[in-house]
């Protein structure tokens, strides 16, 4: 650490006029722009050829309130010399305690892509609005305002359709702040792990509607309106892949190798991650045939195509289901446990961050061989 110089110097200015400032070597840290800085303007001024007795003695007031200004300067920026370890950290405490916490939740969110950007967005709106569109310096943030918060989100209607939120939502909701918390306290803008006390919202299982085989294959053998619709949802079905993923896939992340075979190489849209996908023959046969490497697998892929098309195909193959994009990655996800692939590896294959999110597969794989229990009576 360099011990820094602080000198008086003087600019001109118009009226014939200087202006007094400080000079420091090398650059000093201005908690109050979050900058480093070589120059410091003290607002005060010489006469550059004062013509009066007046001029003279405002002229020797403002050159002794500047040096005196420039000696309590020298000895705030070299503190580092004179504090003890303890005293440091207690004035970089106070320093970020008058940061905008707010505008911390924003730069995560601005690190975010496409809808998953979206929904961070929505979810600071919806904090923003707790706290009655005030701003909140992290010497806010406690335990208490984030309890208050999940109460909030419980009773809180949806910015787009004025509706109650979805438990679901609000979990949501709060996890993106939870996820902030956690950041700035790995960061140490947090002298406490706030996150870490916070209830979370739990979470409401919803139903999800998956294909059995027998419907899949029934689907297969239906004329589809569009066929772009049909490929990329039988690849779903095959692989488990997100929309959003399929949508950006390029030819370069279809890889193979004699050892391993087809597999996939990309970043997860969602989370963000870097998946190594193995993928089948016939999932492979799927994507076509190969183009460049930076063209995409399947070009002119849009999304309102699936909210049209799916349901028409669906009702053509006698399919009484309520069927989305979305459904034939929960397909994949039933179909490889219920024939007794361990939930772990399907947790990977579909990218969970926790095994937790995966176990819902398990529940409904449960469900259906309790039905079949039934089926046998003899009575």
């Amino acid at each position: 650490m360099k011990r820094a110089n602080v000198t008086l110097r003087k600019k001109a200015i118009r009226n014939g006029k200087y202006s007094l400032f400080l000079d420091f070597y090398p650059p000093v840290f201005n908690p109050n722009t979050g900058k480093y800085s070589r120059r410091e303007f003290l607002k005060l001024y010489l006469y550059a050829k004062p013509k009066s007795f007046t001029e003279k003695m405002s002229n020797s007031e403002s050159l002794k309130t500047a040096e005196m200004i420039c000696i309590r300067r020298q000895n705030e920026v070299n503190k580092d010399f004179i504090y003890t370890p303890f005293e440091l950290e207690q004035i970089r405490i106070r320093a970020i305690g008058k940061k905008s916490f707010i505008s911390y939740f924003k730069k995560q969110a601005s690190k975010r892509v496409g809808n998953n950007e979206e929904i961070w967005n929505t979810a600071i709106w919806h904090f923003e609005n707790f706290l009655k569109g005030s701003d909140l310096l992290f010497s806010g943030l406690s335990i208490s305002l984030v309890d208050d918060y999940r109460d909030y989100l419980l009773t809180a209607k949806s910015r787009r359709t004025g509706k109650l939120l979805s438990r679901n939502t609000g979990l949501s909701y709060l996890n993106k702040l939870k996820t902030t918390l956690k950041k700035a306290y790995k960061e140490q803008l947090l002298q406490s792990d706030i996150n870490a006390g916070i209830e979370g919202i739990k979470e409401q299982e919803s139903n999800r509607n998956f294909l059995t085989i027998e419907e899949v294959k029934s689907l297969i053998n239906t004329p589809c309106p569009k066929e772009i619709v049909m490929r990329v949802s039988l690849l779903s079905v095959l692989t488990g892949l997100r929309y959003s993923d399929i949508e950006k896939l390029k030819w370069r992340e279809i890889q193979f190798t004699k050892n391993d075979g087809y597999y996939i190489r990309f970043s997860q849209k969602k989370t963000e991650k870097n998946e190594n996908m193995p993928i089948s023959l016939e999932a492979h046969e799927i994507l076509g045939s190969r183009g460049m490497a930076d063209d995409k697998v399947f070009p002119g892929l849009k999304k309102w195509d699936f909210d049209r098309v799916v349901p028409i195909w669906v009702a053509k193959a006698g399919i009484v289901k309520h069927i989305t994009f979305h459904c034939f990655r929960h397909t994949y996800a039933t179909l490889q446990i219920a024939g007794d692939t361990d939930i772990l590896t399907v947790s990977k294959m579909l990218g969970h961050k926790s095994i937790k999110t995966t176990q819902i597969y398990t529940k409904v794989v449960d469900q259906r061989k309790r039905d079949a229990t039934e089926r046998i009576s003899l009575k």
